[in-house]
């Protein structure tokens, strides 16, 4: 049961719902919070939750929270010294990665040498690092939850398997995003606003697009075979437009399991936090009379290459994956400055997947360095 937490990436949505869960959890904490360079939030969350240390992305928003808060007894630091001393701080037992991109992977790792539980929504740090990250933690003894709604339901799925190898394969869903259905012809012509209206989830612009290019889905399969070691044979994606079951687990002898629930982050939050107990939910839980019809259909890879890549760099492994994350957040990023058209994403991906050398085996400073070859294509090029 958490006591103490740092959320690397307060402001954000999943940091916004954890902090909403400690409200209805006085017995927990906050010990540490960071953010990007959104003071004035960051400002509230301190005077709410009275943390010992906050953290801004830049020296500048860390000036101007140090302003905003004086008179308050909050330490305030800035850029990756900052994160990394949030994620290894003396009283944090969990530490919520909740940031988003590659800026996730050495604070993680900086939390996982201090021995602290992460609850893990920042996907990025397994597709890129992940056979780096996973020894880290069984050296240090580390435990790893995710947070993310799909992997969550397959480890509570697994919670009472024994081994890996009773296992047929994972089946994670997909919701499809807000453009379920539509040709590649009719994607050439879909606008930034359309692709961030997500039809059940509320979250940040760089996964609601992600979404909509079934990136996330791509990344997230990488990220179920860093987790539970699998091959990517053994990880499947079906379409469930209504988000009610969050993802399968069937086992050799043809049982299939699911977790279902309401499409709401707070309940695999809650559960990182007081694993391997689950701590009483005010929320109205899964009303399945009233829930509707459940369907599941196959992706289509043709209109959305994303999840095709993604599995492709999956099956390379080496720095591939490193490649392929780094060259869709600088895409992405991109696309919502209104620079690139929606098609641009996968076309830079596949183009950096195919420019940057690959490395079978990278360490640390190689994966960053793939990233960042990876990034420097798609500005150049774009």
């Amino acid at each position: 049961m958490t006591k103490y937490l740092s959320i690397l990436g307060s402001t954000g949505s999943i940091g916004r719902q954890t902090l909403e869960v400690v409200e209805q959890m006085p017995e927990i904490k906050v010990a540490a919070l960071t953010a990007g360079t959104n003071v004035e939030r960051m400002a509230q969350q301190c005077r709410a939750f009275h943390p010992e240390l906050a953290v801004m992305a830049t020296q500048e928003a860390a000036n101007e929270l140090k302003n905003a808060l004086e008179g308050e007894n909050i330490r305030v630091l800035s850029g990756m010294d900052g994160l990394i001393a949030a994620a290894q701080h003396e009283k944090a037992d969990t530490v919520v990665t909740a940031v988003v991109g590659m800026v996730g992977l050495r604070p993680t790792l900086a939390a996982i040498s201090k021995k602290k539980r992460i609850a893990l929504a920042n996907k990025e740090t397994l597709v890129c690092a992940g056979e780096l990250v996973m020894a880290a933690a069984r050296e240090y003894g580390a435990e790893i939850i995710p947070v993310d709604s799909e992997h969550s339901a397959i480890f509570q799925c697994l919670m009472g398997c024994r081994e890996r190898s009773e296992i047929r394969r994972l089946i994670l869903t997909c919701s499809g995003g807000p453009f379920f259905g539509k040709t590649a012809e009719e994607l050439e012509s879909v606008t930034k606003s359309d692709a961030l209206k997500h039809p059940n989830w509320k979250m940040g612009n760089k996964i609601t697009i992600d979404c909509a290019t079934l990136m996330n889905k791509g990344l997230e399969v990488i990220e179920a075979m860093r987790l539970y070691d699998l091959p990517l044979s053994k990880v499947d994606v079906v379409i469930h437009r209504q988000s009610i079951v969050h993802s399968l687990v069937e086992f050799r002898d043809g049982a299939v399991m699911a977790q279902l629930g309401v499409p709401d982050m707070r309940i695999p939050i809650r559960l990182a936090m007081t694993y391997p107990y689950r701590a009483e939910n005010p929320a109205p839980p899964l009303d399945l009379l009233s829930c509707g019809e459940l369907t599941f259909c196959a992706p289509d890879e043709t209109a959305f290459p994303c999840l095709a890549l993604a599995k492709e760099a999956a099956g390379r492994g080496g720095n591939c994956c490193a490649v392929l994350n780094g060259a869709n957040e600088a895409a992405v990023a991109k696309y919502l400055k209104d620079e690139i058209g929606f098609y641009d994403i996968p076309g830079l991906v596949r183009g950096a997947m195919d420019a940057v050398p690959f490395v079978q085996s990278p360490d640390l400073n190689e994966i960053l360095q793939a990233d960042a070859l990876a990034r420097k294509f798609v500005e150049q090029l774009s």
